[in-house]
């Protein structure tokens, strides 16, 4: 793939809310979480763990936690990413918190990308009681929900969204 194909591939991917009830092949969930295991961590440690959400009453106590969204609640695959501070706090001590927040963002953003290579549609979701999740899905601790991604076939939406100009962003040598 050249450059230009590879930002065609990105601006391709949207965000989708609208999905059919056909389960995501066991194929593509291997593929995408294949895929997040590439991807950079700090110190290598990857301090990222995902649970996998398939079952329709498990998607629903999720949705719950995430305030009722219902493409949450109708995707037929909710991958929930976590960052796992044991992981990086064993090497950095609490900066560990920071890098383990990051790699799991990471991991979850090549989840993202390896769903919509694939031709499935996803849409990253931030908005859930935390507390609420972790008790949802049993979570130790030390794990921190970062974020769900619904992953599914999906029905995009006819227009994407608009974006900022790149310039808006860039700053040379300081702000």
């Amino acid at each position: 793939m050249d450059s230009s194909e590879f930002l065609e591939f990105l601006v391709s991917r949207c965000s989708v809310r609208d999905y059919d009830q056909g389960a995501v092949p066991d194929a593509d969930i291997t593929f995408i979480l294949d895929s997040a295991s590439t991807a950079p961590s700090a110190g290598n440690l990857e301090a990222w763990d995902v649970v996998v959400v398939d079952g329709q009453e498990e998607r629903d106590l999720v949705a719950d936690t995430a305030f009722g969204q219902e493409h949450v609640r109708n995707a037929p695959l909710l991958l929930v990413v976590c960052a796992n501070y044991v992981r990086s706090m064993s090497r950095y001590g609490d900066r560990g918190i920071l890098y383990a927040i990051e790699d799991a963002t990471i991991a979850c953003t090549y989840m993202m990308l390896a769903a919509h290579a694939r031709r499935l549609h996803s849409c990253w979701v931030g908005a859930f009681q935390e507390d609420d999740l972790k008790e949802v899905l049993g979570l130790p601790g030390h794990v921190r929900p970062v974020a769900i991604l619904c992953v599914g076939r999906g029905f995009p939406p006819g227009t994407y969204t608009e974006r900022m100009p790149v310039v808006e962003h860039i700053h040379h040598q300081s702000w």
